[in-house]
Parts: C-alpha cells; structure tokens; sequence
C-alpha cells in the first residue's frame, strides 16, 4: 500500500514558477513509476510526466516539455515536479500517482494503482 501527499501548489503570476512535491509512505515507493497527473475544471484528467522507479526514463506531456522537471529522492520518498514558465493553461489540480509494476504505458491513468489527493495550482494572466 502507499499513500501519497501532494503540496506546493497555489497561485503564481503567468512566467512564474512552482515547484510541487509528493511525500510517500510505504515500502514500494522506490520500486514504483511515479507520475503527474492535472485535472483542470470540466476535463478529463491528463498525463504530465512520469519518472521511472530508477531514475534513469522519464516522460513528459509535448505541452510541458521544456518548462517541467520530474525528479525523486527515493531516500525521501519524495518526488517532484519542478514548473517553471507557467502558462494560464497550466491551471489545474495536480495529482502524484504511483504504478507498482511500471510495464505499461506511463501515459495512462488507468496504469496507475494510487493517487494523492491534489493539489491546486493557478496561473493568472
């Protein structure tokens, strides 16, 4: 089992950055994929990035390519998602997720066997 708790979103002007943070608990933390997810109001939930258990794939939405950074510490349990050149169109509630097997598509939302809570980040013009 692992649970997982987003923080450091909020509000940041257009160009500004964040960075947001997912603490797990559990002992399959360092063996997952870990991923970014961002739901915004009346969309489905969309693919951001995703890291490999190792450290050594990662993978990112074309639309954030370039201005977000995926990373862990597995001795923190901890993985971020650094965003920097924040768009109006990056708002959006932010989901850490976890794959336990990490063979499918890291895209997915259904290949994802836990979720954090959210966390919400808005970017005014």
């Amino acid at each position: 089992q692992v649970q997982l708790v987003e923080s450091g979103g909020g509000l940041v002007q257009a160009g500004g950055s964040l960075r947001l943070s997912c603490a797990a608990s559990g002992r399959t933390f360092s063996s997952s994929r870990m991923g970014w997810f961002r739901q915004a109001p009346g969309k489905e939930r969309e693919f951001v990035s995703a890291m490999a258990y190792s450290g050594r794939s990662t993978y990112y939405a074309d639309s954030v390519k370039g201005r977000f950074t995926i990373s862990r510490d597995n001795a923190k349990n901890t993985v971020y998602l650094q965003m920097s050149s924040l768009k109006p169109e990056d708002t959006a509630v932010y989901y850490c997720a976890a794959d336990r097997d990490g063979l499918g598509s890291p895209t997915k939302v259904t290949q994802y066997d836990y979720w954090g809570q959210g966390t919400q980040v808005t970017v005014s013009s």
